[in-house]
């Protein structure tokens, strides 16, 4: 498995964006589909955006159209741009990789290796 490492959360105010980060690292980085999720309190794990090895992207209708995800191979790093951030976006986001066997991914369950979550705060 790959592991992972979240950094870049924090509190904003609404509107405002944040730059969440994740290294990876144990495994060929290009291999893996790379995700990010978040989970609010209450409330279940959701998907939010994956980059595949192709370089195809997948977006929740939530954050379409303000979130990016982004991947640098050679830095094995993977990235979640987050701009017009909203209250409703607070949350655990967590980074998620699984090796990518060509499906399309976006269950939690299609994710084997979880980083440790960074918190994101919005405040109205």
């Amino acid at each position: 498995q790959v592991q992972l490492v979240e950094s870049g959360g924090g509190l904003v105010q609404a509107g405002g964006s944040l730059r969440l980060s994740c290294e990876a690292s144990g495994r060929t980085f290009s291999d893996y589909v790379m995700g990010w999720f978040r989970q609010a309190p209450g409330k279940e794990r959701e998907f939010v955006a994956r980059s595949s090895r192709n370089g195809n992207t997948k977006y929740a209708d939530s954050v379409k159209g303000r979130f990016t995800i982004s991947r640098d191979n050679a830095k094995s790093t993977v990235y979640l741009q987050m701009n017009s951030l909203k209250p409703e976006d607070t949350a655990v986001y967590y980074c998620a990789a699984r090796w990518d066997l060509g499906g399309d991914y976006y269950s939690v369950r299609d994710f084997a290796s979880w980083g440790q979550g960074t918190q994101v705060t919005v405040s109205s």
